[in-house]
């Protein structure tokens, strides 16, 4: 007797319940604290309760099914199926925000969004905070960084696996599967962050603070252990730590597997490499000569504090060695230079949000060609090529065109969500630093963001960071789709009465 075959939305409820198992073992994850420090038993709870519940609900869901074959997704589903996933994953990752009673769920949904984006900006104050849930707060941001759908569907090896990881915004396909790339990805993510606890340790940093904070720096997240951030421990080797991990977070994937190749001509070939490098060169002396003054004429001081707030802005990490962006010690050059990084944001690829370098680069590429070309004669047909990891790649016009759009969308809903903030009683420059570090899934903030901030700012900060970090399309495609759906079987059970 032939097996049922399931596919379209059925299809969906059953991933999502095999999804649903796999977040709850992530939500248990923390209870590993328990046994190096027996305090941590009574919040417990906070995981257990959400991390059992979802599991339970995945079983329930997965043997409804069983026994049935899996059949494809139809055309854009994978979109919803990746959609649901993030939606699904920030819902039961934030109950334990709402568990301790110190969060409503606006703000715990907010952190729990800001941690799978991997932004930063923050509910939580960790002063009082349970290590447990610190803990937790960066090992989101570890799954959130990699690929929430890269990690889930590794667990299970699943055919369609590739697609959904696709859809989920990345193009870093380093192996021909989707486990194989996932290997590959978590070795070299977890290589990063525990050469990052090593280095941390040896510079001072207490064991735990080390671990959160190499999580967070190579997910380019950004959430830490102290009010002030990096800038607690006032120590150069550690910023240098740091910035590198924050560097390395920010590098595309395909620039990693190049560079333990050995395969440094591609490396710097890259043309996002090449467009860093120039930011760094052109950036970093007037991120210091705008600081000197605000810091009594110290060069050495300036170019510390803008080294490093040039980099955790470009690379989307959200670090500060600076106690606010609001003061005498913001010169207006520096503040605008830095909301222009967070936009720009990093590389394709990488654990970072923002435009991204690439698309920036092309955009540039792009108009200089088309100069050209309205300058030479008209039958003159030219192949146009951009440097990706060192090899010549040929861009087409629907390249161009998708490319250009996709940068018209981003400006368009930074315009709408600066406008949202400002009209709450902030000024437009103060709006537009956080919404621009909200989008680009960056995470310093100025302020409006906080634990007091309005249920509406909160909101709309929450969807700019879902937005930035799917890069919208997997989103409209997916309402899309569910919108020609529903009118499609209205329309079919109209004609049948």
């Amino acid at each position: 007797m032939d097996k049922k075959i399931i596919s379209g939305y059925p299809l969906i409820i059953n991933y999502l319940g095999i999804f649903s198992i796999l977040i709850g073992i992530i939500n248990l994850i923390p209870l590993i604290l328990i046994p190096f420090n027996m305090e941590n038993i009574s919040d417990a709870y906070l995981f257990l309760y959400p991390g059992i519940i979802s599991i339970v609900i995945g079983l329930i869901v997965v043997l409804l099914f069983r026994g049935r074959e899996k059949g494809k997704l139809e055309r854009n589903q994978d979109a919803i199926l990746v959609v649901n996933i993030w939606i699904m994953a920030i819902v039961i990752s934030a109950m334990p925000f709402v568990l301790t009673g110190d969060y409503n769920f606006t703000q715990a949904v907010f952190e729990a969004t800001s941690g799978y984006s991997t932004t930063g900006l923050t509910v939580v104050n960790v002063t009082t905070a349970p290590k447990a849930l610190i803990l937790f707060r960066s090992l989101l941001q570890f799954f959130g960084g990699i690929g929430l759908v890269l990690v889930l569907t590794s667990a299970i090896s699943d055919k369609f696996g590739m697609r959904l990881y696709s859809a989920e915004g990345h193009s870093d396909k380093l192996m021909p599967n989707l486990l194989r790339s996932g290997r590959t990805i978590l070795s070299i993510y977890t290589g990063y962050i525990a050469l990052g606890v090593m280095f941390y340790v040896i510079f001072g940093m207490p064991v735990f603070d080390a671990i959160v904070h190499s999580i967070s720096a190579v997910a380019t997240g950004g959430f830490s252990t102290q009010p002030m951030s990096i800038g607690f421990y006032n120590s150069v080797p550690i910023e240098i730590v740091t910035m590198v991990l924050m560097i390395l977070g920010g590098t595309n994937f395909f620039v990693h597997l190049m560079l333990l190749r050995g395969k440094f001509k591609n490396v710097f070939g890259h043309v996002e490499i090449k467009l860093l490098g120039i930011l760094m060169l052109v950036g970093l002396p007037l991120f210091t000569i705008s600081l000197k003054n605000a810091y009594d004429g110290n060069i050495w001081q300036a170019f510390r504090i803008g080294t490093f707030q040039f980099l955790s802005a470009v690379t989307g990490t959200g670090y500060q060695t600076v106690e606010s962006f609001i003061g005498v010690r913001t010169p207006s050059f520096f503040f605008f230079g830095l909301i222009i990084l967070m936009v720009l944001g990093a590389g394709m690829g990488s654990t970072a949000g923002g435009m991204k370098q690439y698309r920036v680069a092309l955009a540039f590429k792009s108009m200089y060609w088309n100069v050209r070309e309205q300058l030479s004669h008209k039958k003159t047909i030219r192949t146009h090529f951009i440097n990706k990891i060192g090899t010549k790649t040929v861009v087409d016009r629907e390249d161009v065109v998708f490319n250009h759009s996709f940068l018209m969308i981003y400006l368009v809903v930074l315009v709408i969500g600066t406008l949202i903030f400002s009209g709450f009683g902030h000024s437009l420059e103060n709006s537009l630093f956080e919404f621009a570090s909200a989008l680009g899934t960056v995470g310093l903030s100025v302020g409006i963001t906080g634990f007091s901030a309005h249920p509406v700012i909160l909101w709309t900060a929450t969807l700019g960071m879902f937005l930035g970090r799917l890069e919208f399309y997997v989103i409209f495609v997916a309402i899309a789709k569910i919108y020609m759906d529903f009118t499609k079987k209205k329309n079919f059970e109209k004609k049948i009465s």
